[in-house]
């Protein structure tokens, strides 16, 4: 179990990381540009961003929910559910706003508040990606 447990903690604690870098540095660096080429530059970056995140949050949470399911506390639990909830999270709020900028130019009236909006939303993921690393790293402290 200790394996495991290290495993599900790093791959929450490289969520957390991603998601982090995108909400401090790649999202506003991305605002400082022009509307066409910030949305020029989203599109590939979430492409190739949410394979990896989507496969990040589900794999992590597995080993968490196996680990707690093996003996471990309930902050193990708690960080599975906190990395899975970017799931519901993306498909119900981010999911539209990421269909409509998919399907932008970026010479629309609303791409900029598009944008926006989107790296708003992506911060609730930063903070289930941290709060799960977070609560995992907990774990492994208050071992019984």
């Amino acid at each position: 179990m200790p394996l495991i447990a290290l495993v599900a903690l790093t791959i929450a604690a490289a969520f957390a990381g991603a998601a982090i870098y995108v909400s401090v540095a790649e999202h506003p660096a991305r605002l400082a540009l022009d509307d066409v080429p910030a949305l020029a530059q989203w599109k590939p970056s979430y492409r190739r961003g949410k394979l990896m995140q989507a496969s990040l949050a589900l794999i992590g949470s597995l080993l968490a929910f196996w680990v707690w399911w093996k003996g471990g506390n309930l902050l193990w639990l708690a960080g599975g559910l906190l990395l899975l909830a970017n799931w519901p999270v993306t498909l119900v709020l981010i999911m539209p706003v990421n269909h409509r900028l998919e399907a932008g130019d970026g010479t629309g009236p609303d791409t900029r508040a598009l944008l926006v909006r989107w790296g708003r939303l992506h911060w609730i993921r930063t903070a289930l990606g941290t709060a799960a690393a977070l609560a995992m790293l907990c774990a492994l402290g208050c071992r019984p």
